[in-house]
């Protein structure tokens, strides 16, 4: 994993959902930046304080965030390869 900060705006509304063990998380997917074009990046928050802040704001939204990074791949079904990036804010 990598400490990252990333910034962008919100594509979506965050969402919160709970799991098996009845704890809660949140969700949001964020577009990022990268000079002429952009790149998702799926977030992830359990802390509470995040979780609270984050469901405040809507898509569109411009947020900062701060956590774990994990980068990789995914193939589309024509079989191009596209970056994934996954934060743990």
């Amino acid at each position: 994993m990598i400490d990252a900060l990333i910034a962008g705006k919100l594509h979506g509304a965050p969402s919160q959902k709970t799991s098996r063990n009845g704890n809660t998380f949140t969700t949001a997917k964020v577009r990022v930046p990268t000079g002429e074009d952009s790149a998702f990046c799926n977030v992830i928050a359990f802390d509470q304080e995040t979780q609270a802040t984050l469901m405040t704001l809507g898509a569109g939204e411009s947020v900062s965030l701060v956590g774990s990074l994990k980068v990789g791949t995914w193939t589309d079904k024509n079989g191009t390869t596209h970056p994934s990036l996954d934060l743990v804010a």
